[in-house]
C-alpha cells in the first residue's frame, strides 16, 4: 500500500480559508431590519447570503451557530416562527438574510401564500444576493418544495449551496447515502454549488467549513 502523499500547499490553503471564515464570523453581527414586503428591503449596501428552507429546517439555529450567538436569530420548535425577511449585518462585510420557511407552517393559508411570494420575489430580484444556502433536513432529504426553489434559483441564475442540517441525527452510513443522493441531484442543476455542506448547529460539525465557504463572497477585510 502506497504511503499517503502530503500536499502542504493544499493544507495551507485550507487552513487559510478556515481562518478567514473564523475571522469574518468573529465580527459583530447585528440586526438591521425585518421586512414583510419587497418594497421595504434595505439598500444593496453589502453582499448578501440568504438562508432558505422548509419551515423548521433549522435556519435560525444555523445562523446562530455560524455567528457564535445563542439568540441572534429567533429559534422555535413551532414551524413558521420566522415571519419576515430578517437582515443581519456581519461586520460591515456581509448581510446574513434569514428567510421565512416555505411549506408547512402554523399560520393562515393567506399568510403562508404571502410569505412564499415574498421569498420568491426576493430570490428572483435581489442584486446584492451572492449565494443562497438552501437548507435541507438530512433526515428527510430533498422535498418537492426544495426542488421548486432549486428550479427558481436555476432560472434566476442565483448561485446556491445545499446545506444539510441536523446531520448529527444520522448514522455515518446514512449521512453518506444522503450526501451521495443529494450530490447526484445537485449535479443536474446549473446554479447549484457542487459542494454539499453537512452541518449540525447543536454539535458544531461543519460550521467552520461553511464559514470559510461564505467568507469567499464577503467584502474583503
Amino acid at each position: 500500500m502506497a504511503d499517503a502523499v502530503s500536499h502542504p500547499e493544499a493544507e495551507d490553503a485550507e487552513a487559510a480559508a478556515l481562518e478567514a471564515g473564523r475571522l469574518l464570523f468573529a465580527q459583530q453581527c447585528s440586526f438591521v431590519a425585518g421586512v414583510v414586503r419587497v418594497g421595504g428591503l434595505p439598500p444593496d449596501a453589502l453582499p448578501e447570503v440568504a438562508f432558505a428552507g422548509r419551515s423548521n429546517v433549522g435556519k435560525s439555529s444555523l445562523i446562530n451557530a455560524l455567528a457564535g450567538r445563542k439568540a441572534l436569530a429567533r429559534t422555535s420548535n413551532t414551524p413558521g416562527r420566522t415571519q419576515q425577511v430578517n437582515f443581519f449585518d456581519l461586520g460591515g462585510r456581509l448581510y446574513l438574510v434569514d428567510l421565512p420557511g416555505y411549506g408547512y407552517a402554523r399560520a393562515s393559508k393567506d399568510k403562508v401564500r404571502r410569505w412564499n411570494a415574498l421569498i420568491r420575489d426576493y430570490l428572483r430580484g435581489r442584486a446584492g444576493l451572492r449565494r443562497v444556502c438552501l437548507l435541507i433536513d438530512a433526515r428527510r432529504g430533498l422535498t418537492p418544495g426544495d426542488r421548486e426553489i432549486m428550479e427558481l434559483l436555476d432560472t434566476s441564475a442565483v448561485s446556491y449551496q445545499i446545506v444539510l442540517t441536523k446531520s448529527d441525527k444520522l448514522h455515518e452510513s446514512e449521512l453518506a447515502a444522503c450526501l451521495a443522493e443529494t450530490a447526484r441531484t445537485a449535479a443536474r442543476h446549473p446554479a447549484c454549488h457542487p459542494d454539499i455542506a453537512a452541518t449540525s448547529a447543536e454539535k458544531g460539525s461543519g460550521i467552520a467549513e461553511l464559514r470559510a465557504a461564505l467568507a469567499t463572497v464577503a467584502l474583503p477585510a
